[in-house]
This record gives structure tokens, sequence and C-alpha cells, in this order.
């Protein structure tokens, strides 16, 4: 199957594309797409990967779903279009970021310009219908979304992988952790960041991490 993605992503992700459960996922999406109303818009499906290529990846954070509601989603994990109010997970993000290296709380909660930096901002599903969450789980997202962090974690060398929550840090148990950097902690939604989301310091952890490898630090 020909799938319209950064050139550099299908070179690798060309055998799931062409793999049944893919097919059957494809024929899903574009069901919902012409019948209900999903996030994000289906041209921005595929943003985390256009923004940031396989060889310039320098730090993953994995999400679950997108935001399902009006205006929110574009693509790439926790982040929200400009103009749109921070959810709260998003809102803890900040707060954490202002405690752990003091970047004041910014404008907008369009996080490309970290996607930019080499953050690749991805969600374990990559669309939901709007308004119900988890609508598009366990559809085969799942298994793509496995191979894109196989193929990070196999190929490259010195990432740092940030998994938060339960979901996140059972997705990465594969991961090599003598050959990346990988940090977890509770998920930053109010449910559980008093927990020990905040104080994780990830964001100055990381920084440190790429620094030592001979990576520009992320300009959170």
């Amino acid at each position: 199957m020909n799938v319209r993605i950064e050139e550099s992503w299908r070179e690798r992700l060309q055998p799931e594309f062409d793999a049944p459960y893919f097919e059957q996922l494809t024929d899903f999406v574009r069901h919902e797409y012409a019948t209900t109303r999903v996030y994000p818009p289906g041209r921005e499906m595929f943003a985390a990967f256009e923004a940031c290529p396989f060889e310039r990846v320098k730090v993953v954070i994995l999400g679950q779903d997108p935001y399902h509601e009006p205006g929110q989603a574009h693509g790439l994990c926790f982040s929200v279009n400009d103009g749109v109010p921070f959810p709260p997970s998003l809102q803890n993000i900040f707060k954490e970021i202002h405690d752990d290296i003091g970047t004041p709380i910014p404008m907008s909660g369009n996080l490309t310009r970290w996607a930019n930096q080499g953050v690749l901002l991805l969600n374990a599903t990559l669309t939901v219908r709007a308004h119900q969450a988890g609508s598009h789980q366990n559809r085969g997202w799942e298994r793509f979304t496995d191979a894109v962090i196989h193929r990070l974690a196999e190929e490259r060398e010195h990432l740092v992988f940030i998994l938060w929550g339960a979901y996140a840090q059972r997705k990465g148990e594969f991961i090599d952790r003598a050959k990346h950097l990988v940090l977890q902690s509770p998920h930053p939604s109010p449910l559980s960041a008093h927990r020990g989301f905040f104080g994780n310091h990830h964001f100055s952890r990381t920084n440190e991490y790429l620094m030592a490898h001979g990576m520009e630090p992320i300009l959170w």
C-alpha cells in the first residue's frame, strides 16, 4: 500500500503498510472519516512524522489518543493548535517545565516547535472519533506505532524515550535501557500528576543526556 508519509519513515515502515492488518485499519479509518467526525483532520494524521524525520529524532514522547474535542488535535501528542486553550495535561506539562528549568509558560500550546528540534510526539492511536476517547483503539494503530518504536529503538542510539503513565510504560517495556535513556513517571493528567509527574525533572534530565552524547539540548 502506498501511504503518504514522510519519506524516511515510509522506507522503514513499508512492511507495515503492506501487511493485511494495515489494509483493514485503512478501511476502518476511511469509513470513519466518511461517516462521522474524526480528529485530527485527515491531512494531519501523520503530522508527527512529517515534522520529525527518522534520522532527526532525538526524543520520543508517547501519548495515547489524540484530543477528541473540536480544534484541538493536529497530529502531535499533547499538542493543540494555536489559540486553543491548554488541556489540563498540557497545563501540567508546562508547569513542570517551568519548575524544572525555568522556561516561562508559553502563549501557544502548539508543540511543533519541539518536533522541529527532534522530538517525536507520537500517539499510540493516531485517530479518534469526536467526543469519544479511545474509540479507535484496538483497530491496528497500536501495532503500527509499536513498529515505529521498534525501528527507532533498534536502528538508533542514545535516544530519550519519555513514558508517562502505565499505558506508555507498557508500550516501551522492550526498549534497551543500555542503549537509550528511558524516563518514566505518572501521567501529567490532573488525576495523577501529583503522584510523581510533578518534580520528575524529565526535561532537564533529557537535555543533560543529549548534551552528554554530543547533541543539542531541546529548547522546551
